[in-house]
């Protein structure tokens, strides 16, 4: 008896899955994007490079470079870490010195690794192995004296040797990474621009600087943020616009709504891309509280995100740019039955599912929420 007629339905394979494009950064969704690699291997991740806190920020200044910390956290995220020839690969990405040893006894350490004389190093298999200390050599000879080596991630390092070896660009780095993990969908940031976020208050505030607005490393600002822009004109490259405009389903994620979500739409032609793709357009509200959305409401996020992903397209269609909105009205009770009319009443779907993490009442349930928007593509 064949597995049809014993009524077994075979799973589509991951290698053909859909392409689901997320406009995402920092943390939030590696758990997200872990779950999905069961089901496609082809999500696409675009992040944020604009990060100005913690290690990437030593980084940036250090080289004048883009952020590369998010990047590496969701690479990691979807990658294979158990099979051979990638264990150790993945441990070594993932380890991040500490910071109690000093900056000179970790930056041994680092040299130990370039030399090919650390167990880190000697545990990788040819050629990742000469890959891997090719790129930390690059770095340790480019970097500055006085760069610091507390509690910086070996893979930040990697990915920065890789940047600087390869005339300042990410692709190359980024690409070998994808094949030595077996990374399980794309990861790129959107741009490799060097620019900061700017964001205006409701007090007339201008601050420069991810890291002041997040309300992680710094207080959070206690007000409302009414715009958020670049310091400098950014053009979206033109691979990346090609991989917007593939997508069989856009998504705006959960996430810091400013530094994460709308960051990634400010450089010039995102927009653009985003409205010349057919494919739906969900937005997932954040649950619990994030400093970067005081004081506004779960319409004034969806308003917001329009605004965004209009913002120099010169579209001026009375009806909004997002097609579905995604949430558990059991978590998130402002999703209420007068949300969902508003969203009807201007051709929006409000789509209510139970996406509740059984573990927490605040948080979705990956695998839950990955099914969910699996079957919206």
């Amino acid at each position: 008896m064949d597995e049809l007629s014993a009524g077994v339905r075979a799973e589509p394979s991951p290698t053909t899955g859909p392409r689901l494009l997320f406009f995402s950064g920092g943390s939030a969704l590696n758990g997200l994007a872990k779950a999905l690699t069961k089901h496609t291997h082809n999500s696409i991740h675009l992040v944020t490079p604009f990060d100005s806190g913690g290690s990437s920020a030593t980084l940036r200044r250090a080289f004048d470079m883009p952020a590369v910390g998010d990047l590496r956290s969701r690479l990691m995220a979807l990658a294979e870490d158990s099979c051979e020839g990638h264990e150790a690969l993945y441990r070594l990405m993932t380890l991040r010195l500490n910071g109690a040893n000093g900056s000179q006894t970790l930056r041994r350490q680092v040299e130990a690794i370039a030399a090919g004389q650390s167990d880190l190093a000697t545990h990788l298999t040819q050629p990742t192995r000469g890959i891997v200390c090719l790129y930390l050599q690059t770095f340790l000879d480019a970097v500055p004296s006085d760069f610091d080596f507390s509690g910086a991630s070996i893979g930040n390092l990697v990915l920065a040797g890789g940047y600087l070896h390869d005339n300042r660009t990410l692709e190359p780095v980024t690409f070998l990474l994808n094949e030595l993990l077996n990374v399980r969908g794309l990861v790129s940031p959107i741009t490799e621009a060097f620019a900061e976020l700017k964001i205006k208050t409701a007090s007339g505030r201008s601050i420069i600087g991810q890291h002041l607005v997040t309300g992680k490393e710094h207080q959070p600002l206690g007000e409302r943020i009414n715009e958020i822009e670049l310091d400098r004109p950014v053009e979206l490259p033109s691979q990346q616009a090609k991989l917007i405009r593939s997508a069989d389903l856009i998504v705006f994620p959960p996430g810091s709504f400013y530094s994460s979500v709308l960051a990634n739409l400010l450089p010039e032609g995102v927009g653009k891309a985003v409205l010349e793709n057919p494919a739906p357009r969900v937005y997932v509200p954040n649950l619990g509280n994030d400093p970067e959305q005081y004081g506004m409401s779960l319409k004034d996020q969806v308003l917001k995100l329009d605004q965004a992903i209009r913002k120099g397209t010169g579209d001026l269609s009375p009806e909004l740019c997002i097609d579905l909105v995604l949430t558990d009205s059991n978590l998130l009770p402002e999703a209420d039955d007068e949300f969902a009319e508003w969203l009807n009443q201007r051709s929006v779907q409000f789509v209510d599912l139970d996406l509740a993490d059984t573990a927490s009442e605040t948080r979705y349930d990956d695998l839950k929420l990955c099914e969910a928007l699996l079957s919206l593509t």
